[in-house]
């Protein structure tokens, strides 16, 4: 008696091991790729309460100041003087009008700090510089 084999051999099979590869590698790609865009705002900036401040965005074209309760600048996360900032607010006033400016300033820091920060920003040409607060609770 011969025995058949009913499973031949133009069965087409798929393996799901590489799909599942590239799937763990795009979920990574993209949560690491999200997470590095967050970190200006990640910075150890207590920022004071205010009744009306607004939810925090993240255009694509803002420049974020913070100020750190010593009066130090930050963009970027990098440390920077008062001319580099006004020398990089002007060349981005150049290419766009309509840049936006965020200043986020530590609660303990003295309000010049924070002044000073605002006029370099309206010597460099920023029509409308936002000063970020935080929900009273």
């Amino acid at each position: 008696m011969v025995i058949r084999n009913i499973q031949s051999d133009s069965d087409v099979t798929l393996d799901f091991v590489p799909m599942v590869d590239v799937l763990f590698n795009l979920l990574i790609f993209f949560l690491l790729a999200t997470s590095m865009a967050q970190t200006e705002r990640e910075m150890r900036i207590a920022l004071p309460h205010a009744a009306a401040s607004g939810p925090i965005s993240a255009a694509m074209r803002e420049i974020i100041i913070n100020i750190d309760a010593h009066g130090k600048a930050f963009v970027a996360g990098k440390a920077i003087e008062d001319d580099d900032l006004s020398k990089m607010l002007k060349s981005s006033v150049a290419i766009n009008p309509d840049q936006k400016v965020s200043v986020r300033g530590d609660r303990t820091t003295p309000y010049a700090n924070v002044a000073r920060v605002l006029d370099i920003c309206r010597g460099s040409g920023i029509q409308q510089p936002f000063l970020e607060t935080i929900p009273v609770r």
